[in-house]
């Protein structure tokens, strides 16, 4: 076989593989991304609610206009409430660059080491996890532990444990999936310890010092570190494909509005937040944007630096196939396109 024929081999291979993927490709997502992008902000929201979400928010914030707010789809679709761009949300893991600021500043202060040990911090998990006395506190931040994630063990979503220490217990004495920063793997049980970590140092709880910290310096005002300090007919609903109920009471930590975190994100991006000492730790251990989930709610908060804006986006729909959590990282960029194209014009 000469290499002209190789060629064409390879060429029908590549174009059947093609194909073949195409089958297993959800149209849904293949729709949503070829549309024509459409004129405004609030006609892709409504577009998404087309798509299969139940409600989506999304806060933007341009350099030199003033905040906006958009809605579509229900709030709560059993009563028939409008979606509400104010909606306190469940940001899930958003709420981890918090955790990182809070590790940043406790660093700076002298209260805590990036190169403590797990160990040093937690002395009765030696034994319990392993490699505790080979991994460092920055390995954890940076998901480089190895440590297993919490929330992939089996029917975590289905029966989620009552407490830090009933999460926790899920993963005591199971090996590790990796040798300390031989490697990256999200893990939830990382930011769990943290937080045992921020709170055994400070003999408080982490979300005191974000509203020390952070919050009270910003001016936000609602931003919560759970479902039980809010009004929870301000909280938007969630729902599962699935599952027939509303998931809104299902306690998972912080909740806010999208503005709050569309102002801590700008203050963690353009240095208003963090001193430079500060900064030059934090952009060595974390990221400046972030996604979460948890069941029935989606969340997106990242700040883009070629058109100054932020762009938070809550979207109140899941399915444990994660289309839709495919399907909302589409609309996502297109929002974000749609005010490039804007800023351009």
């Amino acid at each position: 076989m000469n290499s002209k024929q190789r060629k064409r081999i390879i060429r029908i291979v590549l174009f059947i593989g093609t194909i073949t993927s195409l089958f297993f490709v959800p149209w849904i997502l293949v729709w949503a991304w070829i549309l024509p992008l459409p004129n405004s902000v609030q006609e892709q929201l409504d577009e998404a609610i087309q798509h299969g979400f139940d409600g989506i928010i999304v806060y933007v914030d341009e350099a030199g206009k003033p905040p906006a707010f958009y809605g579509a789809g229900w709030h709560d679709r059993e009563v028939k409430t409008p979606a509400d761009p104010h909606a306190l949300f469940k940001i899930a893991s958003i709420s981890k660059l918090y955790d990182a600021v809070a590790v940043t500043k406790l660093v700076s202060d002298g209260k805590l080491s990036l190169d403590k040990t797990l160990a040093d911090y937690l002395p009765e998990l030696v034994g319990r996890i392993e490699n505790a006395e080979r991994i460092t506190l920055r390995l954890m931040v940076q998901h480089r532990s190895g440590i297993p994630n919490l929330t992939d063990t089996p029917n975590f979503w289905a029966n989620p444990p009552g407490s830090s220490k009933e999460a926790l217990e899920l993963v005591l004495d199971s090996p590790a999936n990796f040798e300390p920063d031989e490697d990256y793997e999200y893990s939830n049980t990382n930011y769990l310890l943290i937080s045992e970590i921020i709170k055994k140092v400070l003999g408080y709880s982490n979300f005191q010092y974000f509203e020390e910290e952070i919050l009270n310096p910003l001016g936000l005002k609602n931003t919560f570190g759970s479902l039980n300090e809010v009004d929870t007919d301000r909280v938007m609903s969630g729902y599962h494909v699935g599952h027939p109920h509303d998931l809104k009471m299902d306690e998972h930590g912080m909740l806010a509005s999208a503005e709050d975190v569309g102002v801590f994100l700008r203050a963690l991006n353009d240095g208003s937040l963090l001193d430079p000492n500060e900064q030059e730790i934090y952009s060595s251990i974390y990221v400046y944007k972030h996604s979460g989930w948890v069941p029935g709610y989606q969340s997106f908060a990242e700040y883009h630096k070629d058109i100054d804006t932020v762009v938070i986006q809550f979207n109140s729909t899941t399915d444990s196939k994660l289309y839709l959590w495919n399907l909302a990282e589409i609309v996502y960029s297109r929002i974000v396109k749609i005010l490039r194209e804007k800023r351009s014009s």
